[in-house]
């Protein structure tokens, strides 16, 4: 059986891995691309739209399939206003999700953060954590929630914390062991890997998987 997926957010560093992945792959046949930014890859299972997203209303005519991937985040040096940063971080993928569910899409794979949680004193993981409650909230049919630790993988802007952080994970990963285990580093790959076995399921549930089972399911 073929399938279409919808990928939103393809330009970053997950999204780039899981767009390849789907296109590599044959149980998906269409692939509609909805970005912020231009996507420079052709294929010709690849449909591509640059979304102005506080409009995504405008497209819900497009927005079909069985399946959305949605891989969107940023910054505070890209998007330093906190609204604006609400905005793209929760905002957006609830909207989503709440399209998906009128437009009768079985699955919805969202890419959150380690530590997300509402209750969180830090802006980005009180930020994810508040969207993953509302995104349990629309009423979805499958929803996986995806907690990756550090991430691996070449970035078209580097990140100087996340890369001194990447150094020192390397080095102390094989002593994170156990419940440890979850704060390992992984590969960007990875994660998209598992999103994408996970979509081949049939499962009907609301699941959250940390970083290392992420890399158990790669």
């Amino acid at each position: 059986m073929t399938k279409k997926a919808v990928i939103v957010g393809a330009s970053g560093l997950i999204g780039s891995k899981l767009l390849d992945v789907l296109l590599a792959q044959p149980d998906y046949t269409e692939v509609l691309s909805i970005s912020r930014k231009k996507i420079k890859l052709s294929n010709k299972k690849l449909k591509k739209i640059v979304a102005d997203f506080d409009h995504l209303n405008n497209y819900e005519d497009e927005i079909t399939g069985d399946v959305i991937f949605c891989c969107l985040g940023t910054t505070r040096r890209d998007t330093p206003d906190l609204d604006d940063y609400r905005k793209v971080d929760h905002d957006y993928p609830v909207r989503l999700a709440q399209i998906a569910l009128k437009k009768g899409i079985d699955q919805y794979h969202y890419v959150s953060a380690m530590g997300a949680r509402s209750e969180s004193s830090n802006f980005y993981t009180k930020i994810k954590g508040d969207t993953e409650n509302d995104l349990k909230k629309v009423g979805l049919k499958g929803l996986f929630i995806y907690q990756p630790s550090i991430l691996i993988g070449h970035r078209n802007k580097p990140r100087v914390l996340e890369s001194i952080a990447v150094f020192v994970m390397k080095i102390i990963g094989p002593l994170l062991v156990g419940k440890l285990k979850k704060y390992r580093a992984i590969n960007a790959l990875d994660v998209a890997k598992a999103m994408y076995k996970q979509s081949l399921t049939n499962q009907s549930d609301i699941i959250t998987y940390t970083s290392d089972e992420i890399k158990k399911r790669a």
